[in-house]
């Protein structure tokens, strides 16, 4: 995941991990502002499968190279192929990597040092968690080419409330870094010189977290969101018992009881 690139073209995802399980994946096309191309999709996905196969994978930080976040979908090579079945196959390859990153059993979290438009903003809705310099601008503006942004709405309206994502979408009016964290877009909001330290706070609460409670987690969140109360409260009830029988839940409530530190493995 750190082996250099021995060709003259420079790799459109970067991916790095470290020892503590933490994954970087880094979007690099900035000269296209780092369009979701299919390549680029192509590129995440295989990125996301390996990361789920990764049984120390901790976290992944999901940023960027360049002035841009992520701009969307390459509209040049969507105009290159007007045709149905082409764009039925493009966008649901969009779907299956924004799924991806639900799926994982690890939190993902978008670094965002620039503008993130459409596409990018949906990527940026989708991860689980995110921090953006107080630069960037967000938007959902594919209406001002005469597309609705359907697929990048989906994450939108479960970030933030529906009349905040519908003027967006309709409007195609972009928002500030202040203004996407108080609709709960993003987490945190910091100067650019303070994002890859306001980055490494988070990773480290969550790596100080046991990785199946957070495991565990994570799919409880996503699972009882989409479902009536009565069956959300079933399923979280049967995840905090199978929670609570593991051993790390049970040190940590011996911990508590007996006033010291939760001794757990990583």
């Amino acid at each position: 995941m750190t082996d250099s690139n021995t060709s003259n073209t420079p790799e459109l995802l970067l991916h790095e991990r470290d020892a503590r399980g933490v994954h970087r994946l880094t979007l690099n096309n900035p000269t296209s502002f780092n369009t979701l191309s299919e390549a680029m999709l192509t590129a995440l996905q295989e990125a996301l499968n390996a990361i789920a196969q990764d049984d120390q994978a901790r976290v992944v930080v999901l940023g960027a190279a360049g002035r841009a976040f992520c701009a969307g979908h390459n509209l040049k090579e969507m105009r290159a192929q007007p045709e149905l079945a082409y764009y039925q196959k493009l966008f649901a390859q969009c779907s299956r990597v924004m799924m991806a990153i639900q799926k994982l059993p690890v939190p993902v979290m978008a670094r965002v040092q620039g503008l993130a438009t459409a596409a990018g903003c949906q990527l940026v809705a989708q991860c689980d968690l995110a921090v953006s310099v107080d630069t960037a601008t967000f938007g959902v503006n594919g209406i001002d080419v005469g597309l609705f942004c359907a697929t990048p709405s989906v994450p939108l309206v479960r970030n933030m409330h529906a009349k905040q994502a519908m003027e967006m979408l309709l409007t195609g009016g972009f928002i500030s870094a202040a203004e996407a964290q108080s609709r709960g877009l993003v987490n945190r909001v910091c100067p650019a010189s303070a994002l890859d330290a306001q980055v490494e706070d988070m990773v480290q609460s969550i790596l100080a977290k046991p990785r199946e409670a957070v495991r565990l987690g994570k799919a409880l969140f996503y699972q009882q969101r989409e479902m009536g109360i009565e069956a959300a409260y079933q399923l979280a009830g049967q995840t905090m018992a199978c929670n609570m029988m593991d051993a790390v839940a049970q040190e940590g409530v011996q911990a508590f009881i007996e006033k010291r530190t939760p001794s757990w493995r990583a």
